[in-house]
């Protein structure tokens, strides 16, 4: 979880848990909406209802509770898309229904978002689960495009890999587009547009 293990206090194991989630829960939803700077540790005990000792209790500061934070972000994304990646259906299908699932687009990835912050990308201690994270996108797609290459689905002379890459890029471009729009319309654009040029033959 990236916490510091310290002792569990008298209020039981069970307020130390919940106390715990609250701060990361916290922290995820301040670091999506403001970034690193804008996450004070004031804002997280406010938003938290937790304070200032409880949360040095549980973390040496704010950038071991953002490690953690972002570690659960990207521990969250990955389920979430290997719902879709280990689903039934073929690679297009699978691929499909990970492009279209329902996602907040105005807001934007929770990950993705992190790579314009120059706090977190100087840091590689922050940097490194939001890179793991984009890594491991690629190659999961990069496996299921390789399996549609194997059952025909795509042209023998397609590459697993550029197309992963591209389908990653596409859609955090897509979340940029609709940022910068106001509206979730060209985020839509790219997605469909991409599945129809996966579905061409």
């Amino acid at each position: 979880m990236g916490c510091t293990h310290r002792a569990v206090p008298t209020g039981g194991y069970s307020d130390w848990v919940e106390t715990v989630e609250r701060l990361i829960r916290s922290t995820q939803e301040l670091l999506w909406e403001r970034g690193y700077v804008g996450t004070s540790p004031k804002a997280i005990q406010q938003a938290a209802d937790a304070g200032q000792g409880s949360m040095y209790h549980h973390f040496s500061g704010k950038a071991e509770l953002a490690k953690a934070a972002i570690e659960r972000s990207g521990a969250e994304l990955r389920s979430a898309a290997e719902e879709q990646f280990a689903g039934d259906g073929s690679a297009t299908e699978r691929i499909t229904q990970y492009l279209r699932r329902d996602r907040d687009v105005l807001k934007g990835c929770r990950m993705g978002r992190l790579t314009s912050d120059p706090d977190v990308m100087t840091d590689p201690v922050l940097r490194a689960p939001v890179d793991e994270t984009f890594q491991w996108i690629r190659s999961r797609l990069t496996e299921i495009i390789a399996e549609g290459k194997q059952n025909k689905e795509y042209p023998a002379g397609l590459d697993p890999a550029k197309t992963a890459a591209t389908i990653a890029a596409v859609l955090q471009g897509g979340y940029v587009l609709a940022r910068a729009a106001n509206s979730p319309e060209p985020f839509d654009q790219a997605i469909e547009g991409l599945i129809d040029l996966l579905g061409a033959k």
